[in-house]
């Protein structure tokens, strides 16, 4: 298995960083993996925001729900959906643009922002950091909007702290690969068996560690989805200027 390999089947999120900061040439080329990543038609409908000043981390740290890592890290990144930019070249070339009023729009702009996260998160490991992606930002997405100034039809997205690792993390057991990957077709039948094996398996995984409080899989995830976990995305987004009617 080739360096790279390795290195992505070996990920797991950091929460725990030195004060140390990350040269600029190293951040620049972790970025630029993610500037050059793959968009949807060309479209180039994701930017960053690179967020290095610790009291807008703290900041950012608090609207995500007290993650106190985003204030210890020295770097986070928000990747923001960005059909403001897109917008400026549509007119530009003398037409008026109507994806942002489409559920399509906000899929394409997520799936980019995700690509350029992946690149982000690769990059930055393979030049000796650590990470940890934040949905948390969705939270308060409004506050997010305000402290990065953000224009209209931008939302942002997902966040990314990123530095080097003072403690680091075990690599948490995923759920069994043939509920991952689906030959020819999908396949459900054994879906409810694999879940079952998957919550001991994590149990097992919370007493290794020492996380009494670290629940199975289903009951962790029935936490979060049996509601809208953060539920100001979709009225936020309407008043960025998207729609879902399209």
């Amino acid at each position: 298995m080739n360096s790279t390999l390795e290195l992505m089947q070996q990920h797991r999120s950091i929460r725990s960083y030195q004060d140390k900061p990350v040269p600029a040439e190293v951040l620049d080329a972790v970025l630029d993996a993610a500037w050059k990543g793959p968009t949807s038609i060309n479209g180039q409908q994701v930017s960053l925001v690179v967020v290095q000043d610790a009291a807008r981390r703290q900041q950012i740290a608090a609207l995500a729900g007290g993650q106190p890592w985003i204030a210890q890290a020295p770097v986070f990144v928000t990747l923001v959906v960005d059909f403001y930019k897109t917008r400026l070249g549509v007119e530009a070339a003398g037409a008026e643009q109507v994806i942002q009023d489409s559920v399509e729009g906000f899929a394409v702009g997520a799936v980019d922002a995700g690509i350029a996260l992946g690149n982000l998160m690769t990059a930055a490991r393979a030049a000796g950091l650590g990470v940890v992606p934040i949905g948390g930002i969705r939270r308060n997405p409004q506050a997010m909007i305000e402290l990065l100034q953000l224009p209209e039809l931008t939302f942002p997205i997902v966040g990314v702290a990123l530095g080097y690792v003072d403690q680091d993390s075990s690599i948490k057991p995923r759920l069994p690969r043939e509920s991952f990957i689906h030959h020819e077709h999908y396949q459900a039948a054994q879906l409810p068996e694999q879940i079952r094996q998957y919550d001991q398996t994590l149990a097992s995984y919370w007493q290794q560690i020492g996380r009494p409080d670290g629940l199975p899989w289903s009951a962790n995830t029935a936490q979060y989805y049996q509601k809208v976990y953060f539920p100001e995305v979709a009225p936020v987004a309407r008043k960025q200027g998207f729609g879902f009617d399209r």
